[in-house]
């Protein structure tokens, strides 16, 4: 009974991952089409979509600036979650609650509304359009989803580890510096990748606030494909796609992913 259980389990997870993944073979597929339109490369393989993304200047322009506004987003989120979440798992103050719900609002707030939002608030203060104007409505954004990681690789750190460097003479920063901050550095890290994912990706919100400058790519792709669909449109995602994995294998090289995303591995022992 048990190995028909198993049988029946594993095809089912086999079929769920086809299912998922069959998408995203059928678009790296296309990108490699050597026609001019979207078509699986029956007719042969060829990298002339590559090559055209190489020389579209707006769509290089846009990656760039997506690069950088998510990591720059994804910084000062991690930054501002930081002392945030050690303020919130350590110390029970007045108005915690309160502080932890403010923090999370961005999260029930619908993106559409967001940018309204912030398209009327930067308009009124002359930043609409612009790179910092950007940053900050990204920051708000995300810093939930860091906040959130940072906050569940404290909890799960043992409080006695703080009072055994406080009793051994160490000061407050000293203990947060050598102590704290590296047992929940794949936490932060962790949190600063999911950040970064979601501000790369955002285009509901960042369409009302970006200008002609300030072009992200998922926003050039959008205004691309209500024109044109072509190829260039799956080379565009199967790099995207060649880069998380990139990223993420060397994520797991160097942290493990297994510890980023849950706090430890499975060889850890049981705590």
């Amino acid at each position: 009974m048990s190995s028909s259980n198993g049988f029946w389990s594993l095809a089912f997870h086999t079929l769920f991952v086809i299912f998922v993944m069959a998408p995203i073979v059928v678009v790296c597929f296309m990108a490699f089409t050597p026609e001019g339109y979207l078509s699986m490369p029956t007719n042969g393989v060829s990298l002339r979509w590559f090559e055209a993304l190489l020389n579209n200047k707006e769509f290089v322009g846009s990656f760039r600036i997506s690069l950088a506004l998510g990591a720059a987003s994804a910084t000062v989120a991690a930054l501002i979650s930081i002392p945030a979440a050690m303020a919130i798992v350590r110390y029970d103050f007045p108005g915690r609650t309160a502080f932890l719900t403010l923090c999370m609002s961005p999260l029930m707030v619908p993106s559409i509304v967001l940018g309204v939002a912030f398209l009327r608030f930067f308009s009124q203060i002359g930043m609409s359009g612009t790179l910092v104007g950007l940053t900050i409505s990204h920051v708000i954004l995300i810093v939930p989803y860091v906040l959130r990681t940072i906050m569940n690789s404290l909890g799960s750190l043992d409080s006695a580890l703080d009072h055994a460097a406080a009793s051994l003479g160490s000061s407050a920063w000293r203990t947060f510096r050598r102590v704290t901050l590296p047992l929940t550095l794949p936490g932060i890290l962790s949190g600063w990748v999911l950040a970064f994912i979601t501000s790369f990706d955002e285009v509901t919100m960042t369409i009302f606030i970006s200008g002609p400058g300030t072009t992200t790519l998922p926003v050039r792709l959008m205004l691309y494909i209500e024109d044109s669909i072509d190829p260039l449109v799956a080379a565009v995602s199967t790099v995207l796609i060649v880069m998380a994995l990139v990223v993420m294998l060397i994520l797991d090289r160097l942290f493990g992913l297994d510890r980023m995303l849950i706090g430890r591995s499975p060889s850890d022992p049981d705590r």
